[in-house]
């Protein structure tokens, strides 16, 4: 079986959406979740970049 490379602050960014979920619930806009879970995640010092852009590149040419 697969071990997580980065198994503690996988379990932390989780424990964050987790979070963010038990106090907004469902029914908002993803950019309210992002907004909050952009909060947990400085509350927790984790380190991150929002909407971070990256080339897709399309092999099927």
């Amino acid at each position: 079986m697969n071990e997580l490379i980065y198994k503690e602050l996988s379990y932390r960014i989780v424990g964050c959406a987790i979070e963010v979920h038990k106090v907004l619930g469902v029914g908002f806009l993803e950019s309210v979740y992002e907004e909050d879970l952009i909060v947990e995640f400085r509350k927790n010092n984790i380190t991150f970049e929002s909407q971070k852009h990256f080339p897709v590149i399309n092999l099927a040419c």
